[in-house]
């Protein structure tokens, strides 16, 4: 520690060594749970190579980790399928969905899933796939704004986001859920092993000529895993935090992001009204709690402050 009080993160032998040793196992922990992939080299590039560039990339990469740990998590979700521990909620998500949110079309109920799949627009398809591009580039972008803005309000931010998915990950293994599409393409019957679908944001897909959601969704680590929906969870943390650090007019920006992911959501078969409605829950919860652990445990504060002494 220097005379300003700050750690100065030094490149030496030993952070050679436990970076090179935590890359490794990764690769190796990687191969082990759910095979070899390029996206996992890639990232452990993207990681050495910001962190021996310069002290500022270094700086960078070390704040973001905490976005690394959330992502490798939730890929090694993969190894650990959901419907192994619990039983998945199909007919009754539905039926509960129609019966509180159904819709008459032409005499006959429906969730708003199967309307908005019957009654869909080009104009809309569009403007919905541009919204729900937004539920990670929106997030990873206010946090890298608040990294250079406020070292303290990045922490609080990106370990907030950490810990609504955390809790969205127990959900997920108590209440294992079938996303809408999926009764759409395979009735009620539960098949293990099911690809991940981009149900209706195949349409945007397909005016674009591209595959970029179809990308997107290969990649996932559980088709049964809807409830709660944390893509509307996390415009909801930017929201707060936006609104806690006084950002003005962006916060409309936010929200109107915010309301057109939970609009997608439904609007893609993606996820019903009722996993829309557990994701906003559940970042509600998330960031209460998180205020709460940050007033009442004094080794939490301490490793923020010892935190934000490393990346300033």
């Amino acid at each position: 520690m220097d005379s300003t009080g700050k750690n100065n993160l030094t490149i030496n032998t030993k952070t050679i060594l436990i970076v090179s040793l935590f890359s490794i196992a990764y690769l190796l922990l990687s191969r082990f749970l759910i095979g070899f992939k390029s996206d996992q080299v890639t990232l452990v590039l993207i990681f050495n190579v910001l962190f021996y560039a310069s002290a500022i990339t270094r700086k960078f990469i070390l704040g973001f980790t905490i976005f690394i740990i959330y992502w490798v998590i939730f890929d090694f979700m993969k190894a650990f399928p959901n419907y192994n521990f619990n039983t998945v909620h199909i007919a009754d998500l539905y039926n509960l969905e129609k019966h509180l949110f159904g819709i008459n079309d032409n005499g006959i109920r429906v969730t708003p899933n199967e309307y908005w799949k019957l009654h869909s627009k080009t104009a809309v398809d569009v403007i919905t796939g541009i919204f729900y591009l937004c539920w990670i580039p929106v997030p990873l972008g206010f946090a890298a704004f608040l990294f250079f803005k406020n070292k303290r309000q990045f922490l609080y931010f990106s370990l907030t986001f950490v810990l609504v998915n955390l809790l969205g990950f127990v959900v997920y293994y108590v209440f294992p859920a079938a996303p809408p599409w999926y009764i759409q393409y395979h009735g009620f019957a539960f098949t293990p092993l099911t690809a991940g679908n981009t149900a209706g944001l195949a349409r945007f897909d397909n005016y674009f000529h591209a595959g970029i959601f179809k990308s997107i969704y290969t990649k996932g680590s559980n088709v049964f895993a809807a409830m709660p929906s944390l893509h509307s969870s996390y415009p909801v943390i930017v929201v707060y935090y936006g609104i806690k650090n006084r950002l003005g007019l962006v916060n409309i920006i936010f929200a109107i992001v915010m309301v057109g992911i939970w609009f997608t959501a439904v609007y893609a078969s993606h996820h019903y009204v009722l996993d829309v409605m557990a994701g906003i829950l559940c970042a509600s919860i998330g960031i209460a709690l998180f205020n709460l652990l940050i007033n009442k445990v004094k080794s939490l504060q301490n490793f923020i402050n010892s935190y934000e002494r490393v990346i300033s």
